[in-house]
């Protein structure tokens, strides 16, 4: 069964048991791209808009009451989730997301009507322009969505992330007294303890938050009253001031009103959190890089870490084990980064007084932010809270390699410890060794010097224990 609706173009069956209307049915036939529905988030934010627009105009005397209560209480089942199957339109679509703004208005529409005792699409009751989108335009509702939408997304990456930078923090107070070899440019270089090594993730990513947290406050900015082109054109005086107050009011956000004319076609508030959210990935993808190197082997790598065994890692090598969920880690921080140069991209593209690009925005950060919030889930879980690591195999390196090398330079010179390593190893002995065997530092000296703790921290070279090693070295060449 099916309705006729009648739009600026012509007649529209509609199927009869949808709450979408003419214009949702000619956008579905439109737009079959990706299959990519709207994140539901971006339809609570949408609803959410609706209400508080709604509110505000039956407060200025503009809309009727009765229209106004029954818009407000269908905005209402929205946002608790009814309807979702109505919501059927590709995230690929046209642009300034025209679609998805009248998408929501039939649909806000119709259950109104319903609620009033009349039948879908009979709107001499409640109209989806007229009274659903009353002083509003898609090119102010779309950007207030998306800045409403990511507000709410980022709610749970943030606490994804802070139980993830807390994680690193307990490793490093277990595993504190581990002394590594640190190593630069894949070379051997000082020790570093394993404590300091992860409380230097834990920064990394705390730095990360303190990004998401200030380029956020971009999304507070709002452009809704603006209409159009941003002259807020069919709206009350006092619109723009008394729908953001009641935006506060239902969401807790400190929204305010930004320039409505440079809000229409400027999108760097976006490209603002897209590039704390690719930092983010940045530096989760380097931390991902480094326990796959330090669990590489575990017979011909480092294999200082030993990541947790998540599933058999070959079909043809039986008993290999892959560090998968790091892998994936990888995978998704490419994503993101990809997302972001989308929205670079799409910020670029305004043209005059509008960004059409907003529908691709929308969709990229969204998805960019839940990748990261299930990935860094996954990546604490799976991967970081079973993660060991292999204090023998630590201090077996320490011993057999120069990393030592550089507490000389003090005692001994630059020059004459290059040397010394040179012969360790051309004798494939430790530097240790070299230097009992040349009887170059006394022996008295010699394990507090070469102390590997001691050199993962700054400290001062007592001078009278210089001048002595010095001299003895000569005395003895």
């Amino acid at each position: 069964m099916s309705r006729i609706e009648k739009d600026s173009i012509g007649e529209v069956e509609v199927p009869d048991n949808v709450l979408y209307g003419a214009f949702t049915t000619r956008a579905s036939r439109n737009f079959r791209i990706s299959g990519i529905k709207a994140h539901p988030h971006f339809i609570r934010s949408l609803a959410t808009i609706k209400k508080a627009c709604a509110k505000a105009n039956v407060k200025l005397n503009i809309l009727n009451e009765t229209i106004g209560d029954v818009i407000i209480q269908a905005c209402d089942e929205v946002i608790e989730g009814r309807y979702q199957d109505q919501f059927i339109l590709d995230v690929f679509q046209a642009g300034a997301g025209t679609p998805f703004n009248m998408n929501m208005n039939e649909v806000i529409a119709n259950a109104a009507i319903l609620k009033l005792g009349g039948d879908p699409g009979d709107y001499t009751k409640v109209h989806p322009n007229n009274h659903v989108n009353m002083a509003q335009s898609s090119n102010d509702v779309i950007p207030t969505t998306i800045r409403l939408s990511v507000l709410l997304s980022l709610l749970p990456l943030k606490k994804e992330l802070e139980e993830f930078i807390d994680a690193f923090h307990l490793k490093a107070r277990e595993h504190d007294h581990v002394i590594k070899v640190g190593r630069t440019h894949l070379e051997d270089a000082v020790p570093i303890r394993y404590g300091q090594v992860f409380n230097g993730y834990a920064a990394s990513l705390e730095k990360s938050m303190e990004r998401l947290e200030t380029s956020e406050k971009s999304m507070l900015e709002l452009s809704i009253g603006g209409t159009a082109v941003g002259t807020g054109i069919n709206t009350h005086p006092n619109f723009k001031k008394m729908v953001i107050s009641e935006l506060n009011a239902l969401t807790g956000f400190e929204f305010h009103a930004g320039n409505s004319i440079m809000l229409s076609w400027s999108m760097t508030g976006f490209v603002d959190i897209s590039n704390s959210l690719r930092m983010l990935a940045i530096e989760m993808n380097k931390i991902s890089n480094d326990l796959r190197l330090l669990n590489s082997g575990p017979c011909t790598g480092i294999s200082e870490i030993v990541l947790p065994e998540v599933e058999p890692g070959s079909s043809i090598m039986p008993g290999k084990i892959n560090p998968s969920i790091a892998e994936a880690v990888n995978m998704v921080c490419f994503q993101v980064a990809g997302n972001d140069h989308a929205v670079a991209m799409a910020a670029e593209a305004g043209q005059l007084e509008l960004n059409v690009m907003t529908p691709l925005i929308a969709f990229d950060l969204l998805w960019s932010i839940e990748l990261l919030t299930n990935t860094i889930r996954m990546f604490r879980e799976d991967c970081l809270s079973g993660m060991i690591v292999d204090e023998k195999r630590c201090n077996e390196f320490i011993e057999n390699s120069h990393t030592l090398a550089t507490v000389l330079n003090p005692y001994i010179g630059y020059d004459m410890v290059a040397q010394l390593v040179k012969t360790a190893l051309s004798e494939n002995k430790s530097l240790k060794q070299v230097l009992i065997e040349k009887d170059i530092i006394p022996s008295k000296y010699m394990k507090e010097i070469l102390d590997a703790g001691k050199m993962t921290e700054p400290g001062v070279v007592d001078k009278k224990s210089i001048d002595e090693i010095i001299s003895y070295g000569r005395k003895n060449r």
